[in-house]
């Protein structure tokens, strides 16, 4: 049975779609054609246009690690200071001339340094660029641990996410059961992390989400406040709380009330799968919080939050999505490798999370354009 199904795949009749890519598939890879467009003057710019995208991929690895090894070695901060010359960033970067020279050299490649006179380097355009981004700054770091479970993809996917990793490690309520008694000395690290990494996020979503008709929010899985702490400064009236595991939660109260801002802050504690949320709030947000888990505990999570909304009430959704124009490669390849490899979510397109969201009693689903999809996009729905 299982063999015919088959078969009786392979010859149906093909669509439109499927005629058009084998076509281009057979053209694309002749031999034939790719000496004809390399020679063509007309064809030239966009043989080499091909060609350099698919070195990309080749030698994709070593653009990051030139980045990482960049941003750790400190000569990111160094020539954000001013030009400096290979010997002083040898000093800085701990290396031999000869070895700084390779890195700012390689560095160059790819914009993050420009070489203005012999052996003088400053930041270039991506460089400039990256330096005031701390959340970036901070993920490029933490990618170390994605590197080391990448080091073998289809072992990785073999796996199936039985097997510990080192970012289901990292991610302390990742694929755990026990996850209200990690102490706040274990999920310290991602809560900072976060909280480094939400700046950006925090303000695409101010931008495109006005709050208006809306008194309170509770900002669920809102870590040590960064998100809330954003919105308490642009809407001073709003009451505003946090719900986040109790580890989460302690590193949250050691860190909020340092200003008039955010020292009224509600702070809740207990795990959303097992705790009901808090009432009393007309807008309830997660933020970069749905694609962390897989889909039967993410629709729990949007069911809890309809029982917990008011008729009226909303629910703000922030997170990259699947299928985004000018950002699909953040969303399927980078968060789907990295939430496989974190053994828990998937990234979801606006259309998979709408129909989550209808089943979970909300309507009026609008998404709002953000300026950086790539870094988030916003899903607002009502009760």
């Amino acid at each position: 049975m299982e063999s015919s199904d088959v078969t009786q795949t392979v010859q149906r009749p093909p669509t439109w779609r499927m005629r058009w890519v084998a076509w281009r598939n057979r053209i694309l890879s002749s031999p034939r054609f790719q000496t004809w467009a390399a020679r063509n003057r007309l064809m030239r710019p966009f043989a080499r246009r091909k060609a350099g995208e698919l070195f990309d991929l080749v030698a994709g690895f070593t653009y990051t690690q030139t980045l990482l090894a960049f941003v750790d070695s400190g000569l990111l901060e160094r020539l954000s200071a001013g030009a400096c010359r290979v010997a002083d960033a040898a000093e800085v970067a701990g290396l031999s001339e000869e070895a700084a020279a390779r890195l700012l050299k390689s560095a160059s490649a790819i914009q993050l340094t420009e070489e203005v006179a012999p052996g003088v380097w400053m930041l270039g355009e991506r460089g400039a660029s990256l330096q005031p981004q701390e959340g970036a700054k901070a993920m490029i770091r933490h990618h170390k641990l994605l590197y080391r479970d990448l080091a073998d993809p289809l072992a990785l996917l073999r796996d199936n996410r039985q097997s510990p990793t080192e970012l289901s490690e990292f991610w302390r309520y990742a694929a755990r059961d026990q996850v209200s008694e990690e102490s706040e000395e274990s999920v310290s690290p991602y809560s900072q992390l976060m909280a480094t990494s939400q700046a950006m996020v925090a303000d695409e979503v101010l931008g495109v989400f006005d709050f208006r008709g809306v008194s309170s929010m509770l900002d669920v899985g809102g870590g040590h406040g960064a998100f809330a702490s954003t919105v308490a400064r642009a809407r001073p009236n709003l009451k505003l709380g946090i719900f986040d595991l109790p580890g989460v939660v302690d590193g949250a109260r050691s860190r909020l009330g340092r200003d008039d801002s955010t020292c009224s802050i509600a702070l809740h504690s207990g795990d959303f799968f097992k705790d009901a949320l808090p009432f009393g709030y007309d807008c309830i947000s997660f933020v970069r919080i749905l694609h962390d888990h897989d889909d039967a505990p993410a629709q729990a999570l949007l069911d809890s939050a309809r029982r917990a909304l008011p008729k009226g009430g909303r629910i703000l959704i922030a997170e990259p999505l699947a299928d985004t124009t000018a950002a699909k490669a953040m969303g399927e390849t980078y968060f789907g490798w990295y939430l496989w490899a974190m053994r828990s979510g998937r990234p979801r397109s606006a259309e998979e999370i709408s129909k989550m969201i209808e089943t979970a009693g909300f309507s009026r689903i609008k998404q709002l354009s953000t300026a950086q999809p790539m870094v988030t996009s916003v899903i607002v729905a009502f009760a």
